[in-house]
């Protein structure tokens, strides 16, 4: 019994399958972006130059250490622990709520950078429709912003459905488990586009 919250279960294995097509979804945006910075190399150093690298290393870290928070929430959640134990200031005693609150505030840092950089860009003259630039930039952060986006919501569904039970049980650590599946994912594939279109630019001429 103590060990099945770490034996796969259908909804994992099923989360693990959909995070598998998301993978080919944002392969395909890498595509695209590499593809039209191959056609306009000089628009393309131009265009990212513009882009504010400070800004966006800053709200990196942020969403990775989202991450660690979430995985934190994971490990009180297979404790099945929901509520913290202790003072508020003692991270060891959290519980899953705690750890999953604290991440959502930093996945919504995240949004909120991310946003300031676009009207930073579009004061540049940089836009969606403006270049083959701007319509690969757009459309790969944006899909991205929209998939952190999803999961804030997913952990204020969660983090409710967490206050709205009176027992905490492996069913509502699976659910923790797989948001993080999730939270994990979209972490990744921004350090990915952090990478690609904020530092190859620099380094890769």
């Amino acid at each position: 019994m103590a060990g099945g919250i770490n034996r796969p279960n259908v909804v994992q294995v099923g989360t693990i399958v959909w995070l598998g097509s998301e993978v080919m979804f944002f392969a395909g945006l890498f595509a695209v972006y590499f593809t039209l910075r191959s056609t306009s190399p000089e628009l393309f150093a131009v265009q990212s130059g513009k882009l504010n690298v400070a800004l966006s290393a800053t709200i990196t870290i942020i969403l990775v250490s989202s991450s660690f928070t979430a995985q934190f929430g994971v490990f009180a959640a297979e404790r099945l622990q929901k509520w913290r134990t202790g003072s508020v200031f003692n991270l060891a005693k959290w519980g899953v709520v705690e750890w999953f609150f604290l991440t959502f505030l930093l996945g919504a840092l995240f949004i909120i950078g991310q946003s300031y950089e676009y009207a930073l860009l579009v004061q540049e003259h940089v836009g969606i429709t403006s270049d083959s630039f701007g319509s690969s930039f757009f459309l790969a952060t944006g899909f991205h912003g929209l998939h952190v986006t999803g999961g804030l919501f997913g952990f204020l569904i969660v983090i409710g459905r967490f206050f709205a039970v009176k027992t905490f049980t492996h069913k509502e650590a699976t659910t923790a488990i797989v948001l993080s599946y999730y939270w994990h994912f979209v972490d990744v594939v921004w350090i990915g586009l952090f990478l690609i279109i904020y530092i190859l630019p620099h380094i890769g001429g």
